[in-house]
């Protein structure tokens, strides 16, 4: 035993420490994969009555039964519970950045852009690249299906499966197969198709509710499948992920993952705004020998929480007493209300997108430097998304050409050079940049051709820009001058010049 060995023991036994005893933790999770899919897909799909129900079923502890969509009111009560919409909100405004941003997608060969053009137009792959975005925003991943079906197109056919309908097999950490599930029902059975896609075949099987594996004809919509191999080593999928999920090993995390108590609050907070404003409408206090009364049978009208709300009181028999209307409004503070509500958006907007992109200004007085600043949240996860895109589109592309060579009985061919061509998001406007280019060519610190590379970037052409260079040039008086020819005898050059301007 060493000596510092030796003062940790007698350390211990002059406060005389007891190692810690190893403790069993038993944590258990509130969520299967299944069911936070389904969680987040709710929250994207927005509807107040499925969240309530999924709520209200899915309590298991006392965190999950304390949220405002768990709520069960009593009897007598009934709370409105409104909605925001800001989940689909936002994804629907990363996906439409996203999408709007691709520019080009560039390819080496003439032929072969071609040829993607029209399958991209028979696969409306605009719509669908928007489509795949959202659903592994919501979802967390996903996977493109590439298939072929002569009967409907003779291009191959471009899907994308959600995280819920797609599995993987992994091996060391690098994915094997990527397995697709469809549900169906027939004759008021429940099937699911679980097609398994590897490099180099693809196979079908069909199941029931309990796992039994039955023949693939047994329903119409599958009869037809035929197990399938192909040459060339490559797989008809290619499975999509944006960020990696600290709970479920090889997959993916959704956007909405930590954000459900924020979005709970925030529906709180618009849910008690609402109804305090509907609580703190006129009370009309009506004695009952005033209260209106309906014309055909004479009986006093119902009082109607919308447009005709009083609440009726008893007559005084005082000598002096007065039976007239009393009209009471409760005072709302809107001030905290407002102040709860901006809080609430900004713990649901935390880490996913800026404010300023959804068009929400709450201080309304950020000129346009503040609001570009306000962007970056949303600029890092742009760029996460195109980051992914820019290794998942060229791989899709490739994956579909060979898969276009082998409907067309040919080799699949090698990976073809593809990239692709993202503009910019939230740049200075046309005025800022003239602003900004301006000063630095008065600075002296940027030439005529940096300033209008900066001006008008790709939107103009090479030829444009050098003719708007040279014609501003020739505005301010700038003279090229030809390069000066320096002789080839110097000497005799001069004698010869002297001797000329002698004789003149």
């Amino acid at each position: 035993m060493g000596l510092l060995g030796g003062i940790k023991n007698m350390v211990m036994k002059i406060l005389n420490i007891q190692p810690a005893a190893v403790t069993t933790i038993n944590i258990l999770e509130p969520l299967s994969y299944e069911a936070n899919v389904l969680r987040n897909r709710l929250w994207y799909r927005g509807e107040p009555s499925e969240l309530d129900q999924f709520f209200k079923q899915s309590v298991v502890d006392m965190v999950s039964r304390s949220r405002f969509w768990a709520a069960v009111p009593s009897a007598k009560l009934n709370i409105r519970k409104m909605h925001s919409g800001l989940p689909s909100i936002i994804a629907d405004t990363l996906a439409k950045i996203v999408v709007k941003d691709l520019n080009t997608i560039n390819f080496d060969k003439q032929d072969i852009e071609e040829l993607w053009e029209e399958i991209s137009e028979d696969n409306k792959f605009q719509k669908l690249l928007k489509k795949s975005i959202i659903e592994t925003l919501v979802t967390g991943d996903g996977a493109f299906k590439i298939t072929i079906d002569t009967d409907i197109t003779e291009y191959p056919i471009i899907e994308y499966f959600g995280g819920e309908n797609v599995d993987y097999t992994i091996q060391r950490g690098r994915i094997k197969e990527v397995i697709f599930y469809t549900d169906y029902n027939f004759k008021n059975k429940n099937y699911r198709l679980v097609e398994t896609f590897g490099y180099g075949y693809i196979k079908n099987q069909l199941i029931t509710d309990n796992g039994t594996e039955v023949p693939i004809s047994t329903i119409p919509d599958t009869a037809d499948l035929q197990d399938v191999s192909f040459k060339g080593n490559f797989m008809m999928a290619v499975p999509m992920k944006f960020y990696d999920s600290p709970k479920w090993d090889n997959r993916g995390k959704s956007i909405f993952d930590n954000k459900t108590d924020a979005f709970d609050g925030l529906d709180e907070v618009i849910s008690q705004w609402i109804d305090a404003i509907r609580a703190g409408r006129v009370q009309k206090y009506i004695p009952e020998d005033l209260i209106p009364k309906d014309a055909g049978t004479g009986k006093l009208m119902e009082p109607n929480p919308f447009d005709n709300q009083f609440l009726k009181i008893g007559g005084s028999l005082q000598e002096d007493a007065k039976n007239e209307i009393n009209i009471i409004q409760a005072q709302i503070n809107y001030e905290a209300f407002i102040e709860s509500y901006a809080n609430a958006l900004d713990m649901c907007l935390q880490g996913i997108i800026s404010p300023s992109t959804l068009g929400i200004d709450l201080k309304k007085k950020d000129n346009a430097e503040a609001q570009r600043e306000k962007e970056k949240t949303t600029l890092y996860t742009r760029g996460d998304i195109v980051d992914t895109l820019s290794e998942v589109l060229p791989m899709l592309l490739n994956t579909v050409l060979k898969a276009n060579n082998t409907l067309a009985k040919k080799d699949p061919g090698d990976d073809e050079e593809i990239s692709l061509d993202f503009g910019e998001y939230a740049a200075p406007d046309f005025e800022n940049r003239v602003d900004t280019v301006g000063k630095a060519k008065l600075n002296g610190i940027m030439s005529i051709e940096q300033c209008v590379e900066q001006l008008y970037g790709d939107d103009w052409t090479d030829e444009e820009k050098a003719a708007e260079v040279e014609r501003l040039k020739e505005e301010q008086g700038m003279i090229v001058a030809d390069e000066p020819k320096v002789p080839d005898n110097p000497e005799t050059n001069i004698e010869d010049s002297l001797g000329a301007n002698l004789n003149g």
